[in-house]
């Protein structure tokens, strides 16, 4: 079995999805370009269905994804990630509040470091995950993408203090979708190698 390739424009650059005719296993911003060995995602692929879904995200249409994952990692990764998947979008969970939902609640570090291992981004969305008191704290993707993606879900963010405003109203779904001035770029039909 092959592993399946798509490149995807986005407003915050290319996104790599990786996987098989059974499942998606990767989605990052990190890859410059298909790794050696990889082919072109199959028409109704889980590779191809993620591209689509993801477009469908960045044009507003979508908050909620329906793929076959299988990341990688450990038993604890995992958990982590599946509890992830829960959080619907507009909401946030605390490091903290992860630890204590999976019981072990002392294990909010450890929780962080599944987070930022996390090898599908925006669908499992390692990104609606915050520090205490609202504190905007890192995203494997860089921190301005993760500001994009939660304004986009709708959050107020304070960007000089680098946290999530739970006093200001959430903002209007509308301006939120594409804070930064504009929507998905016009070349978002790209889908394969480039």
């Amino acid at each position: 079995m092959s592993t399946q390739y798509l490149s995807l424009a986005t407003p915050l650059g290319a996104l790599q999805v990786l996987g098989s005719d059974a499942d998606v296993r990767v989605i990052t911003f990190d890859l410059p370009g298909p790794p050696a060995g990889t082919v072109d995602a199959a028409p109704g692929s889980p590779v191809h269905q993620a591209g689509e879904q993801l477009r469908a995200y960045f044009n507003g249409q979508r908050d909620v994804f329906d793929l076959a994952l299988t990341p990688i990692g450990t038993a604890f990764q995992k958990r982590v990630w599946a509890l992830l998947q829960t959080i619907p979008a507009g909401q946030t969970r605390g490091y903290g509040e992860i630890a204590t939902a999976l019981g072990q609640p002392g294990a909010a570090r450890a929780v962080g470091l599944a987070n930022a291992r996390n090898p599908i981004a925006i669908v499992i969305p390692c990104h609606r995950v915050i520090g205490g008191r609202g504190a905007l704290t890192g995203y494997a993707g860089g921190l301005d993408r993760k500001i994009w993606l939660l304004r986009r879900e709708g959050h107020a963010i304070d960007e000089r203090r680098q946290h999530i405003d739970p006093h200001a109203p959430r903002e209007h779904a509308a301006r939120a979708r594409y804070p930064s001035g504009g929507g998905p770029s016009s070349s978002s039909n790209s889908d394969s190698r480039t």
